[in-house]
């Protein structure tokens, strides 16, 4: 696979960025559209969820990720290898994600993956971390009961910062005893989390389940 080479940081409040995503035709996107959906937020070049719906046919997968070549990098390798339960959309998520599940199917969204995000290290740039609380609380509004959402950084006070904003919304329980997650719970693991892994750095993982 060639890569197309694009910026590592995007500024998700720049002015380009507010652009509003219109609703997905799920029929359209999807073979079989009432199918349980898995939500990545920030899919960068798409693989994780090109492994995963390889391995999971029953359930759908919709990567967002707001550097447009990548999405139409990863949905031309969708398209080669004939994935009809996999799809990519360029957005930010922080101002579209209300607008383009409004007409998902009734209790769809069953599993969510927000993994490595930009730390954005600097306070004066907090603003631009993707786990806001407004994304929160419309997380909890598409999930289904029971629903869950995995967590993961490499860098420890984003994946605090992340599980403090779910913990503090009534919709959202920590799973576990509260520490970090020794191993990740999925059947696949994202590059970053390889290669962390692989220089003995550590990996910060959460699990959180919808009570409603």
């Amino acid at each position: 696979m060639a890569f197309v080479r694009v910026r590592q940081h995007v500024n998700p409040l720049a002015q380009k960025y507010q652009t509003l995503i219109d609703p997905l035709d799920w029929e359209k996107v999807y073979a079989k559209p009432k199918a349980p959906l898995h939500l990545d937020i920030g899919a960068a070049r798409g693989r994780f969820l090109l492994s995963m719906a390889k391995i999971e046919p029953d359930w759908n997968f919709l990567g967002l990720e707001i550097r447009e070549p990548l999405v139409v990098e990863a949905n031309k390798w969708r398209d080669e290898l004939g994935l009809t339960n996999l799809h990519y959309v360029f957005c930010n998520v922080n101002n579209s994600l209300r607008s383009l599940f409004s007409s998902l199917p009734k209790a769809s969204l069953q599993r969510v993956t927000i993994q490595f995000p930009d730390p954005w290290f600097k306070n004066r740039h907090a603003k631009r971390r993707v786990v806001q609380p407004e994304l929160v609380t419309e997380l909890a509004e598409f999930l289904i009961p029971g629903g869950i959402v995995f967590l993961q950084s490499d860098i420890e006070f984003v994946a605090v910062e992340m599980c403090d904003r779910f913990t503090n919304h009534p919709a959202f329980q920590r799973l576990g005893t509260g520490e970090w997650l020794a191993e990740n719970p999925l059947p696949v693991s994202t590059e970053r989390e390889i290669g962390t892994i692989n220089k003995g750095e550590p990996v910060y993982r959460a699990l959180f389940e919808t009570l409603r």
